[in-house]
This record gives C-alpha cells, structure tokens and sequence, in this order.
C-alpha cells in the first residue's frame, strides 16, 4: 500500500518516492533554544514524529536530522527585531551559551517524555559555522550576493523561483506595509545571510569569515546542516505552516541557488494549535508548557492522544475541557488494553477480520498520515467480538509502533504520583539551596541543582511567590 503524502510545494497529494529506493532522508526544523517549547511547537514535533513512524512502519530506513538553533534568530523572521537569544540571555541575568545549554536540554526532555523518537542528528547551529561560511561562499560565486552596510545579503531578484511555495507575488509587496523597511537592501525580500555590522552591541557569539567577524543569519543554517547530513538532494522537509512564507521560502532559494537543483521533493507543514482562537505564542506571553500541563494533572502521553485526534494540516483547538475529553478517552483505552493484557490466553482467531482491519489501518496512515481514522480503526479492534484478547493485544501493539502512546506500559502509566518515594526535606534543603544561588547570581550552581532535582524526578518551577515543586 504506497504512502501518499500532501506536498506543500505544490499543493497536491502525491505518492511518495524516495530518491533512494528503501531510505529516506528526513529534515524537520528543530527549536530556537531561548526557551521553553511550548505544547504548540511540541504538536508540530508529534506530527512530525507520526511521520517517521509511518515511514518506518512502512519499511524504510530513515535517516532523520534536527537542528537546534541557537543563534542568529531575531524577534522578526525578516532580518529585524532583537536575537531572541541574546535578549533572554539579558532577561535571566546569564550568557547566551548557558541559555542555549538549559533550554536544549528542556526541549530533549520534553521530546523524550512525549515519546519522540530521537533524530539520528540533533545538531547545534553554532557547531556547524563553517558549513554556512562554505554555502555563502558558494553563494557569492555564483553572484546571488551583495554586501550591504557591512552584512551579506542574498538577492531574490537572481532567483526567478523566489516565493513560489508560498505564492509569494513579490512585486506586490511594498516596504513598510506588510515588510520593514531596510535601507540596506536592495529588495525589501533580501535576507541577510552573514551579520557583521551587528544590530545589537552585546551579541556574544561571533565567528570570523572572509566577510569580517559576525554570525549568520537564521535562514542559512537549516540548509548547511541538511545539506551536511542528508546530501544537496534529499527527500522530505517538515515544519510548522509559519515557516512557509520566509524561513522556508528562503531555504529553498539559497540551497537551488548554490547547487543548482532542486533541493527537496516533499513538503509538509504542520497547522497551528489554536488557544483562545488565536495561534500559540511566545511573543504574546501566556504561553503552555508541557511541565504546565503536567501540573493541570494531564500526562505527556494525554497530550500526545489529543494530538492524534485532528490530522496535521488542520487547526487544533485547545482548551481545559478539549483536554479532559481527550484524558477520559485515553484513559477507557489504557484501561482496556490492561485489561485484554490480563487475558492474552484468550484466543480467537479470525484471519479475514485481522487481514481487514491491518488493511484498514495500513490505508489510513499511508493516506496523508490520517490519524483520526487510524485511531477508529484501533477503537473497531477493541470492541470487536471477531477475535480475542490475545489477538487484540498484538495487533494494538503493532499499531502503537505509528501512534507512540507506549500501550506496552500501560500499567506502569496508571500509577499516581503519590506511589512514588521522595525525600521531602532532601527536595526542600536543595531548592533553599538554589534560591540563595540564584541571590548570589550564581546561575551555574542554580542550574545543576535543578539538575540535580530533576534525577531526583522533581520538577520545579519558579514563580513571583517562589518556587514550587511536583513529582514528575
């Protein structure tokens, strides 16, 4: 049953074809460490994840990538506004390095609670410089650059393909309505590819390269880290659908300009969670973690299932009440595969029924990564009288290979959090210690306390009133 996937780029399902037969060359968009990720960035991760599932599910070897960037993203992703790292780094009163170091380490946590599986390179922008420097330098030899104000700028207008995956009509867009303006450019689509007159005078990470000392651009480094791993050709890239009209759009302008050939055959775009009928925002504060969700007594593995029950490419409302529907339901069905667990000896076999209702699965993952009726087909074998227990249960856990809800630990999910032995007054001696750290500023103390708490499996979280601790 072959795999068809929509492709972004040219707005169609197509059967997907590897360009190699039997592997697959995955690139998804990792996080901008200057935080924490927040549980609409993580619904973007599970699709993606639900994607190399199916992948794998279907037989292919997958060699997946993820950058993780810590420099060179500003406020805008436009060339303007602030670095978000450096202006975090201000805000908590530390360096850039320390920033990028606990807020990756936050995000592999959180990766790791929700069942992702881990790409085979989860990489850092800042160990990968010279591969940008090498990509620029290709791009300036074969003149789709200008140095502008001390910075080098890739020129659109060498690039007749410009914005053709976002239906982009460049010469529509006019500075100062819906893009700033920057005298620098000739184009107000230009992007910087190389910073060396820096917009900000306490930028602390700074390389040198034949252009002068500075740092790239953001857009520059998914394609030297993709092009590092997976090849100048490879078949997939993922992202979230706001990565489509700038980072994306720049992406595949700089790499097709520096190769000279299609750089990816296959786009997907994961939509946005939907909170308060508006998309899920860092910049507009209030954001959820998925430690806040945790707190509201809603398991990673919760999440995980109520992300599961709207396909990728449309919106996900999210809500107190979406997510007690999406528990109670989660719940009925760890409940049931403990309890055909328990009855495994129970056999009924009834070969049309399990060839039928494996086809009906394969049919409805292969088609677009269908979810929703993935999970009605999981729900049809559990309800059904066709066969027994001992069928059930293994077809229910060949399934969970795709949906990653870890139904072989169902038991262990059902115990509370008060079963679990915690030294109170350890817990509470080190979390005194951390605040006179954090008195004294001394942030590297602070941060391997919180390390410390974390083995202990405690979380903290530091409010106005203080900090406050839970069990993981």
């Amino acid at each position: 049953m072959s795999l068809s996937l929509y492709n972004t780029y040219t707005r169609n399902k197509e059967d997907f074809k590897p360009i190699h037969d039997g592997e697959v060359g995955l690139y998804t968009c990792g996080l901008t460490v200057y935080n924490y990720a927040h549980i609409g960035n993580l619904r973007t991760y599970i699709f993606e994840d639900i994607l190399k599932r199916v992948l794998l599910y279907d037989g292919y070897k997958v060699k997946h990538v993820m950058n993780i960037t810590d420099i060179g993203h500003l406020t805008s992703d436009a060339d303007s506004g602030e670095d978000k790292m450096v202006m975090e780094a201000r805000k908590e009163g530390k360096t850039v390095w320390e920033i990028a170091d606990f807020y990756t380490k936050a995000f592999e946590r959180d990766l790791k609670k929700l069942n992702i599986l881990p790409p085979d390179h989860h990489v850092k922008a800042t160990e990968h410089i010279t591969q940008m420097i090498d990509l620029i330098k290709r791009l300036e030899e074969r003149g789709y650059t200008y140095i502008a104000d001390g910075n080098v700028y890739f020129d659109i207008s060498k690039f007749p393909e410009y914005g053709k995956m976002a239906n982009l009509d460049v010469n529509a867009l006019k500075p100062g309505a819906r893009i700033q303006v920057d005298a620098a450019k000739k184009n107000p689509l230009d992007f910087v590819l190389w910073f060396t007159k820096s917009k900000f005078s306490d930028q602390e990470m700074k390389w040198d390269s034949p252009w002068g000392r500075g740092y790239p651009g953001w857009h520059v480094e998914c394609s030297a880290i993709s092009m590092c791993y997976l090849g100048e050709q490879f078949d997939i890239h993922c992202g979230g659908i706001d990565h489509i009209p700038v980072h994306h759009t720049n992406e595949i302008a700089q790499s097709e300009a520096a190769t000279g050939k299609k750089w990816v055959n296959y786009w997907l775009h994961g939509e946005f969670l939907v909170f308060n009928e508006e998309k899920m925002s860092k910049s507009k504060g209030g954001f959820l973690t998925l430690e806040s969700l945790e707190d509201k007594g809603f398991t990673p593995m919760m999440y995980r299932y109520f992300c599961l029950g709207a396909h990728y490419r449309q919106p996900l409302s999210f809500s107190d009440e979406a997510m007690k529907t999406a528990k109670s339901a989660y719940n009925r069905l760890i409940n049931k595969v403990i309890e055909i667990g328990k009855n495994r000896d129970s056999s009924k076999t009834n070969e049309s029924f399990i060839k039928q209702v494996i086809d009906e699965f394969k049919e409805k993952i292969n088609n677009d990564l269908n979810m929703p009726e993935a999970l009605a087909v999981m729900w049809k074998v559990l309800r059904s009288n066709e066969i027994g227990d001992k069928e059930k249960y293994e077809i229910i856990l060949d399934f969970d290979r795709v949906f990653g809800l870890e139904l072989d630990k169902a038991e262990e999910m059902l115990k509370t959090q008060a079963e679990k032995k915690v030294d109170v007054a350890l817990v509470e001696k080190l979390i005194a210690e951390r605040e006179e750290a954090r008195k004294q500023k001394n942030w590297k103390r602070s941060d391997e306390i919180r390390e410390q708490l974390n083995e202990l499996g405690i979380e903290i979280r530091d409010e106005a009133g203080g900090t406050y601790w839970r069990i993981k």
